[in-house]
C-alpha cells in the first residue's frame, strides 16, 4: 500500500534498525520503546489488522511467532516476554498494518508491583 509507513520500511524506503529479516517478515526495533526490548514485526505483505485475517493466514503468523520466539532466545528474554497486538482505533492501532510488538528486559506483570 503506497501510503503504508510500515509497507515503506518493509520496502526499505524508510529506515530501520533491524532485528530479523526473511521474505515473509521483518522485525524492527520500535522508535519509542516502551520496555528495554521492544520490537515491532510486521508481514511484508499488507494487511490492515487481525480484523482481515482468515485461516489461510495461519502458516504466516506461525511463522512470525516462530521469529518472535526465536528474538526473544537471542536477546536473552529467558524470563519471560509479551506479544502484544492492538486491532482497530479503540484497540490502540495506530498504524494500519498487521504488527505484533515484542517487549521484554522488564517484568511485563500487571498492574505493576
Amino acid at each position: 500500500m503506497a501510503d503504508c509507513i510500515f509497507c515503506k520500511i518493509a520496502a526499505g524506503e524508510i529506515p530501520s534498525k533491524k532485528a530479523y529479516e526473511d521474505d515473509q517478515i521483518l522485525a524492527f526495533y520500535d522508535l519509542d520503546p516502551q520496555a528495554p526490548v521492544h520490537i515491532l514485526i510486521i508481514p511484508k505483505e499488507h494487511i490492515s489488522s487481525a480484523n482481515e485475517l482468515t485461516e489461510e493466514n495461519g502458516p504466516l503468523l506461525g511463522h512470525i511467532f516462530a521469529a518472535a520466539a526465536k528474538l526473544a532466545k537471542e536477546l536473552g528474554l529467558e524470563k519471560g516476554y509479551r506479544i502484544v497486538n492492538n486491532c482497530g482505533e479503540d484497540g490502540g492501532q495506530t498504524v494500519r498494518h498487521l504488527h505484533f510488538h515484542l517487549l521484554g528486559g522488564r517484568s511485563m506483570e500487571w498492574p505493576p508491583g
